[in-house]
């Protein structure tokens, strides 16, 4: 079959298309959440909360104002999200709980010193293990707090887990698929047996690692609209995807994976083979007869759409970096900055934090990308957006810095802060 040919400004359209971040919303019901778990696959997890929790950021991009309590209720009611290690913890979908029990094995440690020092220090703490299983079976959910340490080995490393030797047990646990946190509150986690805690109806079936690698690339390529051999292998379930060009062949053999290749501003053809998942092509057809409808997102920082770094360098020129982990004095941008998706294009980035005693939101910069357009209807849509995520945050009232191009701040004046 002859590649699709498609500009880097289709391809780039694709991408935001196949993450919802183009078009009409779901609705932002339970329903409208599961439409986006399809269309993701995971929704990463994360604790800071300098703005909103990562999960809620990127539901939210998509979704608008919705209840997280949605969230609790599809992990904890429904149980039709679960969590899992996908390309780092997140939320995925129960029905595709196949794809992760095949990492989960009584011997996950492997072999080597590692797995060695696993099996032996489990063995010496084998009262531990006893006790949190009868406890789980007895009272669960139940979190780490709640068992008593009888630890007779504590586990030693370098790190944050020195000396955590229940919740040590708890994640080795966790990684053979025994258990599994089945709610949060805050940041605290709560356990549960795996056997107990997932639907009678969850396929439980060991599939064999073609099959999972299979589907997954499916999902994978679908959810990046499009997409090479080593994005595909980045995204989802990341880099666990042994013998993925003999699957890529035969989801090309059954035509759900079309070759592509991207013609770049210049009019040279991209190098690297390229491929679209066949699902996409509507929504090519879409682009290229003028249905394109984009909105204005301010993306979390570990959002979907741009995880993998050097993917979204490559397709939007668009370099970012997280700087959390980075001193104050050397951060370029700030601790918790969100990128503006405008359009196909990242326009700029903010650096943002609300206050939740205070309930000030704090609009510290806004830095907009070379090039981007800085006009006043850019910032007015800025603004909207902007305004809406103050109100769904619970914010009183918003505080706007001086590091602000003039014409975006201007609409931030006019439209949030009055």
């Amino acid at each position: 079959m002859q590649p699709i040919v498609v500009t880097l400004e289709e391809a780039r359209r694709l991408a935001v298309l196949a993450q919802r971040l183009a078009g009409p919303r779901p609705p932002a019901t339970a329903e409208g959440v599961m439409e986006v778990f399809h269309a993701l696959n995971c929704l990463q997890i994360d604790p800071i909360r300098a703005v909103e929790r990562t999960q809620l950021l990127v539901l939210w991009s998509r979704l608008g104002a919705f209840d997280p309590a949605l969230l609790d209720r599809l992990q904890q009611e429904e149980r039709t999200i679960f969590e899992a290690w996908a390309h780092c913890a997140s939320f995925v979908l129960t029905e595709d709980y196949p794809l992760f029990a095949h990492h989960m094995t009584e011997e996950p440690e492997g072999g080597g010193v590692w797995g060695e020092r696993v099996r032996g220090w489990m063995e010496a703490n084998s009262a531990l293990h006893e006790h949190i299983l009868e406890r789980l079976a007895a009272e669960g959910p139940l979190t780490s707090s709640d068992f008593d340490d009888l630890g007779a080995l504590p586990w030693e490393s370098s790190g944050w887990s020195s000396g955590r030797t229940v919740t040590r047990m708890l994640d080795f646990l966790y990684y053979r698929g025994t258990v599994m946190s089945v709610a949060r509150k805050g940041n605290t986690k709560y356990w549960h047996l795996a056997e107990r805690w997932l639907p009678p109806a969850t396929d439980r079936s060991d599939w064999a690692e073609a099959d999972v690698v299979r589907r997954a690339a499916h999902k994978s390529l679908r959810a990046l609209g499009i997409a090479t051999f080593k994005q595909i292998n980045n995204h989802f379930i990341r880099k666990r995807y042994p013998g993925l060009k003999e699957r890529l062949a035969e989801l090309q053999e059954g035509g759900v994976a079309l070759p592509a290749r991207i013609v770049g501003v210049d009019g040279d053809v991209w190098p690297d083979e390229w491929f679209i998942h066949r699902e996409s092509l509507p929504a090519l057809e879409t682009i290229r007869n003028g249905g394109w409808q984009p909105r204005t997102e301010l993306l979390s920082p570990f959002d979907n759409l741009i995880c993998d770094r050097e993917r979204t360098e490559q397709l939007w020129d668009f370099y970012y970096r997280i700087e959390i982990y980075v001193p104050a004095a050397k951060r370029q941008y700030g601790y918790y900055v969100l990128p503006i998706l405008h359009d196909e294009h990242f326009i700029g980035r903010m650096d943002s934090k609300l206050e939740r005693k205070s309930g000030v939101y704090s609009i510290n910069a806004l830095y907009p990308e070379s090039g981007a357009d800085v006009t006043p209807e850019s910032g007015q849509a800025i603004a909207a957006r902007l305004g809406e995520l103050a109100n769904w945050i619970g914010a009183k009232s918003l505080a706007v810095g001086e590091n602000i191009p003039d014409p975006w701040r201007e609409a931030i004046l006019d439209k949030v802060t009055k």
